[in-house]
């Protein structure tokens, strides 16, 4: 079976409190280690779950890029920390990938697209979404500059991929899955409210429905291929005294998507837990749960790369 890497966050952790971390799991053993644990003091209080937390994961050559809130890290395989860069217009990061030597990180709260060089390990490059009506305009900036967006978060950016099609990216206020030719933004899928790691997969896209608690993949065939896989729900530790972060969290919430093969993709839910599903048999073929506190939630997840 497939070994994976997952970051998860703690919604609501306070300080002193450990923000979550990262996990090899193991679906062959069923097993799960934990290599980093983020319980960093330079965390930014500011706002329900901003800071707070790994998120995206992405990796090149050797190197296992990390990002959190507004730092980008690199460490080698056994989870040595070799460097690590911020931008003043990298806020509220979510999903990173890379393509073509640029790792590319989501800014939610810039509503932007940043381009990090992997020869020279510098930004180079930075995309502005803004929105005009139901139309999005791609504005290039450099981020070096002082002349940059102002942080908006109007659409809540959460994901980004690229393919030799062109990058899609996607927000909470996004309302689909937009795709980036390199001149124009143009809408490639309307999706539902609530979506999480939209990305092109085989003829259609596949995302997890948070709103839904499901799993979905829509093709553009006659729909007998289409998936709604429901995601499984464990019995979390109960919250005596909630705050009002603590309150959103709910067992079941999805986030975190990687594709293992063209049939076969593993997602994620809080209270966190990694699930690999058989899209071709519609069934689930194995789940390992990190935590029993619905707070801590996945957010990156992929494929483990080394080994």
């Amino acid at each position: 079976m497939v070994k994976l890497i997952a970051s998860s966050v703690v919604r609501g952790a306070e300080q002193g409190q450990s923000h979550g971390g990262i996990y090899l799991i193991d679906f062959q053993t069923q097993k799960a280690n934990q290599t980093i644990d983020w319980n960093t003091s330079g965390i930014d209080w500011q706002g329900r779950g901003w800071d707070r937390g790994l998120r995206g994961i992405a990796f090149d050559g050797e190197r296992i890029y990390i990002a959190a809130s507004d730092e980008l890290f690199a460490y080698t395989p056994d989870f040595q920390l070799i460097e690590s860069w911020r931008n003043p217009y990298l806020k509220h990061c979510h999903e990173i990938t890379v393509f073509d030597r640029t790792l590319y990180l989501t800014s939610t709260g810039f509503d932007t697209i940043l381009g990090f060089d992997l020869d020279k390990y510098c930004f180079n490059w930075g995309m502005h979404i803004q929105t005009i009506g139901v139309k999005f305009k791609p504005l290039a900036f450099d981020p070096l500059d002082e002349q940059g967006p102002i942080m908006l978060n109007k659409l809540h950016l959460n994901n980004v991929v690229c393919n030799q099609h062109g990058m899609y990216i996607s927000g909470l206020r996004s309302k689909g899955m937009l795709h980036f030719n390199g001149k124009a933004i143009n809408m490639a899928v309307e999706l539902p409210p609530g979506t999480h790691n939209a990305q092109p997969f085989r003829d259609g896209v596949l995302f997890n429905d948070s709103e839904d608690d499901v799993l979905r993949y829509t093709g553009r065939g006659e729909g007998e291929e289409d998936r709604a896989m429901a995601i499984p729900k464990y019995n979390p530790d109960k919250l005596i005294h909630k705050t009002e972060d603590q309150k959103l969290a709910r067992p079941g919430f999805a986030r975190g998507l990687c594709p293992i093969s063209n049939t076969m993709v593993a997602g994620g839910a809080s209270p966190s837990t990694v699930t690999v599903y058989d899209l071709a048999q519609n069934k689930i073929m194995g789940s390992v749960q990190l935590s029993n506190d619905v707070r801590n939630a996945i957010h990156g997840l992929e494929v483990w790369p080394f080994d």
